[in-house]
């Protein structure tokens, strides 16, 4: 189940890529409601069974609250260590001049990060099928902006198209490949509650530091912010039904 659900982030992934750049505002509105879903997913499935799962402290401090800290602050470190921006890529002007590697290596950066949501996925079902099924839905709603990014952010520092092109399939395979890591890789059930907090933390970031930066960009609108509450309270619905 966590590979087919990674196929479906797969193609998801590919739609971005390939048609984000023409839905023009309206992206803004699917990537609103991505990022409640997003939020949904940390606040009433990832953290409360994080929680639920480890109850150690240290220094004080519930170990998941700690491990959710230490995710959010491990894809920070690794956006800025490859220079990725993901939104406002209409602000910049196109790079050239020699800097055709850094869009690869921000490209590269981009698909380690999705290696990383297939390993999540894996490791969610092993958790519990609810919470692999939450992880999933999770990172389905954002592979789509990852798609409109690998692509846009190759090809802004000059590469040619069909690198963004083979940089964009290999963030598409990239979920497969970490689903099947996440499947075959057991995890011992004392570290549940902190791979759980860990990517709690993950999703937090790319929910407000990527997605939803991304949404609000451009004229002010009421469209974004109402798409997020209903992916908010989507996802509030789902919990309490599975609850």
């Amino acid at each position: 189940m966590a590979i087919l659900l990674a196929c479906v982030s797969m193609c998801v992934t590919l739609i971005g890529g390939l048609v984000a750049v023409r839905i023009g505002e309206r992206k803004r509105l699917v990537l609103g409601l991505a990022a409640g879903v997003m939020l949904g997913v940390v606040a009433f499935d990832l953290m409360p069974e994080a929680l639920e799962a480890d109850r150690s402290e240290a220094l004080g401090v519930p170990v998941p609250l700690l491990a959710a800290v230490t995710g959010f602050f491990t894809v920070h470190i690794l956006e800025k260590t490859v220079a990725i921006h993901t939104g406002h890529e209409d602000e910049f002007g196109s790079h050239h001049h020699g800097f055709e590697s850094v869009g690869l290596l921000a490209g590269a950066g981009l698909v380690f990060h999705s290696v990383l949501d297939g390993i999540g996925i894996g490791f969610g079902f092993q958790a519990a099928e609810s919470i692999g099924v939450a992880v999933a839905i999770a990172v389905i709603c954002h592979d789509f902006a990852d798609g409109f990014n690998t692509f846009t952010i190759t090809t802004l520092y000059g590469n040619a198209r069909r690198k963004g092109l083979i940089m964009l399939g290999l963030d598409a395979v990239a979920p497969v490949v970490g689903a099947v890591i996440g499947t075959l890789v057991r995890v011992p059930s004392g570290l549940v509650g902190l791979y759980l907090g860990y990517f709690a933390g993950f999703l937090l970031y790319l929910a407000t530091a990527d997605i939803l930066p991304e949404a609000h960009a451009g004229k002010p609108s009421k469209g974004p912010l109402l798409c997020t509450l209903a992916g908010l309270a989507f996802m509030l619905a789902i919990a309490a039904f599975s609850h």
